[in-house]
């Protein structure tokens, strides 16, 4: 038997805006721009995607699963992200070389120190 990661499942409020966010965010494209689903990917055909998926209530508390991403310059990335509507968040971390920032619906994210060559 074989797997193949088919997307991750973000709950939102509204599904459209966050993904949309998320989007910008990582330069990806949109392969379905249901009002319920909203799904985004690298490029149409290339997995795995983020799916935005449609619930009532609001997130509370900290994630149980979230993204970590690498960039080229920490600083400069998370500032693009606050820029975009991200916001600082603090779940404990204390001093740390990543950055923890939110989306628009709460999400938190680490923003990584950028890998030495």
């Amino acid at each position: 038997m074989t797997l193949e990661w088919e997307q991750t499942i973000i709950d939102a409020q509204d599904p459209e805006a966050l993904g949309r966010w998320w989007a910008t965010a990582l330069g990806w494209v949109v392969v379905n721009d249901a009002s319920d689903e909203f799904e985004i990917r690298p490029t149409v055909d290339r997995l795995p995607g983020l799916l935005f998926a449609s619930v009532p209530e609001p997130k509370i508390g900290k994630n149980r699963l979230h993204l970590d991403f690498r960039p080229d310059d920490r600083d400069a990335e998370a500032e693009r992200l606050l820029a975009l509507g991200a916001t600082r968040a603090d779940v404990g971390q204390g001093e740390q070389t990543w950055i923890v920032l939110a989306d628009p619906e709460g999400n938190e994210f680490c923003v990584l120190s950028s890998r030495r060559r």
